[in-house]
């Protein structure tokens, strides 16, 4: 299975307090951050998926690291958010689906396998975690059909966390591309899936991994959850 990957990448990941970009942060079996993504990438869609990383901050020290794949820099990565390091992307991607996440999540990567039925039927979805909801992370809601609506950090009455792993379909690509452009340079993607679903129709499924491990390492509490599972 052919598929293109985005790495979000670029920004400075102060809260680690790590001199390095986040993704290079080393895991407790010897691998990086990045390193685990790019495996569990390769596990589910073989040698042909294609990487494309979005770096910014000491950019030089991850092509360094992984000089086999795309790159895409945004500039302005000590101003913008996610919005706009994804929409780069997007943009040299070309008019198919595409999988995205976080730089920083540490993942099992049998998430990637179970994407893999909603990929092949074109179906644009969030991956989320059901088993806690935490006022720092980015929650939702769903519609009486089962699909999201409301995805957001403020989101009230939040039925699961999103975890950072994401499609967007060749079909709803445009329409959330153009949301993108529009939000605030400080808004998260999350904003203009939100902006989709309410202006464009975007029907956006939650896909449930809470029975596997996700976690998206912004404090060092989180490195240390992280390496319980690699």
């Amino acid at each position: 299975m052919t598929l293109q990957t985005v790495i979000l990448a670029a920004g400075m990941g102060s809260r680690l307090g790590r001199s390095l970009p986040k993704p290079l942060t080393e895991l407790s079996d010897g691998r990086t951050i990045m390193r685990q993504q790019h495996d569990n990438i390769r596990a589910a869609f073989g040698d042909n998926a294609r990487i494309t990383t979005v770096v910014g901050y000491r950019a030089e020290t991850v092509v360094e690291a992984f000089p086999d794949v795309d790159y895409v820099y945004n500039e302005r990565y000590d101003q913008t958010n996610t919005s706009k390091s994804l929409l780069r992307a997007l943009q040299a991607t070309g008019r198919g689906g595409v999988l995205w996440m976080n730089g920083d999540v540490v993942f099992d990567p049998r998430i990637l396998g179970r994407a893999i039925e909603l990929i092949e039927r074109k179906q644009s979805f969030v991956t989320v975690n059901t088993a806690k909801v935490s006022d720092e992370e980015v929650k939702y809601t769903v519609t009486a059909e089962g699909f999201i609506n409301a995805l957001s950090k403020t989101v009230r009455g939040g039925i699961g966390e999103a975890v950072g792993i994401n499609y967007i379909s060749a079909a709803d690509k445009r329409a959330f591309m153009a949301q993108l452009g529009r939000v605030d340079d400080q808004d998260y993607f999350e904003r203009g899936l939100e902006l989709a679903i309410a202006e464009n129709g975007l029907l956006l499924e939650p896909l449930d991994i809470s029975d596997l491990y996700a976690v998206e390492v912004d404090f060092a509490e989180d490195l240390e959850r992280a390496n319980l599972y690699v």
